[in-house]
């Protein structure tokens, strides 16, 4: 599991003073790094073999400024060619937040999806959640 922590700025507030829904896929994104460099070390964009399939979001309590956001990563269903990468957010211990990232290995010479690395699978595995 990887662990990331936010502190949320004023400006990722809404007008009823909390969280705003478009805070957290940005979060979550910024927390997929560690997933990232287990598929491209150099996180060399020019390189980039990742293409972003799916986002799933579910608010699940209010959260507010002035307190950290923590973000647990984990790795759900590996394909052959793609991965489900599970996100939790919590503030003060409560879950606030969880989200599903479908991230497909890409070819962007062909546009087309290619088989992850097993070297690259083996990884993804050890961060699996069970």
């Amino acid at each position: 599991m990887f662990h990331y922590q936010i502190e949320p700025r004023f400006n990722d507030t809404d007008a009823l003073g909390h969280i705003s829904n478009t805070s957290y896929p940005v979060w979550f994104e910024q927390a997929r790094t560690p997933v990232f460099e287990l598929f491209h070390p150099s996180l060399d964009v020019k390189t980039w073999p990742l293409i972003l399939a799916r986002i799933e979001l579910d608010l699940k309590a209010q959260s507010y400024w002035g307190k950290p956001i923590d973000i647990e990563t984990t790795i759900g269903k590996v394909g052959n060619s793609s991965c489900q990468v599970v996100q939790r957010a919590f503030q003060d211990g409560k879950e606030v937040a969880a989200g599903v990232a479908v991230l497909i290995y890409f070819d962007y010479q062909t546009e087309t999806s290619k088989p992850i690395p097993e070297e690259i699978r083996a990884q993804l595995l050890e961060h699996q959640a069970t």
